[in-house]
Order: C-alpha cells, then sequence, then structure tokens
C-alpha cells in the first residue's frame, strides 16, 4: 500500500532508549500477545519518562513503574496493528523531522541538532528516537485510511465563524489535558475525586502521565495553542469560566472524559484571510475527529489483544 501521510496533527510520540545494562538482570515481565516486553524495556522506558518530565520524580517506584508499563504496553499494541495494515512502509524524512519538533520545541529547545545533543547527554540513541516517531506516524497514518471517509464537516457553520472573526479580538489558550475512560463499574464522581488527589499532590503533568490514555500523556498533557474560535461551543463555555492554572471538571467528549488545565492566556486582534482560516477550522475539525476514531480503535484493537504479566 502506497502511504501518502496526510496532515494529522494529533500526534504525540513514544520514544525508547538505551540505557547501561552493565550489572542489570533482565528479564521477561510482559507478554503483549507474542511480544515480549523485558525489565530493560521497561528501565529504558522510565528513564526516559524521568529525562522528559523530571516532576515524575515525585511519584512513588510503583507509580512511575505503573506509568511505565501503559506506555509500554500502548506502543506494542500500535505496532501490531501497524504491521497487519502496512507491509515494509517508510515514512519521509520531512514528515519525521517535523514530528520530533514537535516533541523538542514542547521542551525548551530550538532546532534538531540541539535536541540530538540532548538525547545524547541522556543516553538516549536518536536512530532509537526516530523508530518510536516511526511508529506514531504509520499509526496516524492508519488512522486516515481508515477513517477519513467518515469524517463529516459542516462548511456552513465554519463559514459563520470565520465571518464571525473579522475585526474582532479573540483569546487562545495553552493547556494540558488528562483524557480517561471509566468502566462500567466505576463512579465517574470517585474517579475525577481520584485524578484531583493527584493534582493537588503530584501536578497535573503527572497525573496526566498517570491517568490520561491520549497521545499527550508522555509529555504531560501538554497541547500547543488552541484558538477558542477552534473549540466547540460546550468546551468554549467551559474554558471561559476557568481561570489561569485552574482546571475544569470532566466534560464527557466522545470515547471518555476530558479534564483541561488552563496554563496560559493570550488575546490577539484578528487579521482575517478568510480562505486560510476557513481551510484551518476544517482541518482542525477533521483532525479533532480522527483524533476521536483513533481512540476508539485502540480501545477496540486492545480487547482482542492478550496481555500477559511473567
Amino acid at each position: 500500500m502506497r502511504i501518502k501521510f496526510a496532515a494529522l496533527s494529533i500526534a504525540l510520540i513514544f520514544f525508547f532508549f538505551q540505557v547501561d545494562g552493565v550489572g542489570f538482570e533482565n528479564k521477561i515481565i510482559l507478554k503483549i500477545n507474542n511480544q515480549i516486553v523485558t525489565s530493560l524495556d521497561l528501565e529504558n522506558e522510565i528513564n526516559y519518562l524521568l529525562t522528559l518530565n523530571p516532576n515524575l520524580k515525585t511519584l512513588s517506584k510503583k507509580e512511575i513503574k505503573d506509568i511505565s508499563k501503559k506506555s509500554i504496553i500502548k506502543e506494542k499494541i500500535k505496532q501490531a496493528e501497524i504491521e497487519k495494515f502496512f507491509s515494509n512502509p517508510k515514512v519521509p524524512k520531512e514528515y519525521l523531522e517535523q514530528l520530533l519538533k514537535n516533541i523538542y520545541t514542547k521542551i525548551g529547545l530550538s532546532n534538531l541538532e540541539d535536541f540530538k545533543n540532548y538525547l545524547k547527554l541522556n543516553n538516549i540513541k536518536y536512530k532509537n528516537v526516530s523508530k518510536k516517531i516511526e511508529t506514531e506516524a504509520l499509526w496516524n497514518e492508519l488512522i486516515v485510511i481508515k477513517f477519513s471517509s467518515k469524517i463529516k464537516i459542516n462548511e456552513v457553520e465554519l463559514k459563520q465563524k470565520v465571518f464571525d472573526l473579522r475585526n474582532k479580538s479573540s483569546k487562545s489558550y495553552l493547556m494540558s489535558e488528562i483524557f480517561f475512560e471509566i468502566d462500567s463499574n466505576e463512579d465517574l464522581n470517585k474517579k475525577y475525586n481520584e485524578i484531583t488527589e493527584m493534582i493537588k499532590k503530584n501536578g497535573f503533568d503527572n497525573a496526566a502521565l498517570k491517568y490520561s490514555i491520549s497521545q499527550t500523556s508522555n509529555l504531560g498533557g501538554k497541547l500547543d495553542w488552541i484558538s477558542e474560535n477552534s473549540l466547540n461551543s460546550e468546551i468554549k463555555k467551559i474554558i471561559e469560566s476557568t481561570l489561569v492554572n485552574e482546571f475544569t471538571k470532566p466534560i464527557n467528549v466522545s470515547g471518555g472524559f476530558l479534564i483541561l488545565k488552563i496554563n496560559e492566556i493570550k488575546i490577539t486582534k484578528n487579521k482575517v484571510d478568510e480562505n486560510k482560516e476557513l481551510n484551518r477550522l476544517i482541518r482542525i475539525s477533521k483532525n479533532n475527529q480522527l483524533s476521536q476514531y483513533s481512540k476508539i480503535h485502540f480501545n477496540k484493537i486492545k480487547k482482542d489483544i492478550q496481555i500477559n504479566e511473567i
């Protein structure tokens, strides 16, 4: 199958790196269908998460291990599905580098070379990072191919939004997210209270690492700047009443519940190129829907995966 790599911004990437294994007993700790996970794999993942999220050190060793196992399981499940769907696929270099940029800018680095040096200082092999980025890119492309035909765009509504933008100021929000599900026997309020206690004790980023099932979880739930015009009416109304450094109550969205934290707010005067703005809103709407399909598809295939702890 020829892969076009449509622009899909649902991204966040899981990394893998090598650590010095001298004197480290390596044993199988998990089996995910026919894939194995070793104690060294887990140690690598723990070290990665600690490197990119220093606040993780405030958690207990058990919590850090649980978070790292969750990250590895996500990745292995995606890899298995990708192998079923594609045959020897290749990801364009430019696309990989853009995904890398999405990561290193979030940790305060300005270019790829600085990122490579940062990885090297932390004993992370760049080729392994690239491999993991490729997995995420292929997963995103798989979602595009499988679900693009199901995307619905209300251009009339979006054109009205563009019209309303003219000669007005608008807010943009720098936010973090926790996207979670509850089992049929779980109570939403109890789950929310549990997450809230974690946020108060260890910070929102650590709570995202532990509880969020979104692709943003490995970077503490951090999102890019989002214009208020890109938000649906329900979320916009909730966000407007949320102050900086505060977080929302659970918002019922497709596939689960969303908690949003406001990190910063900025106000800008709109200078609207109507065609560009309409295309931007269409792209955001497509990506939001594809993101939901990604979560739904992942949960569906996970049900058929055998996960055994050794």
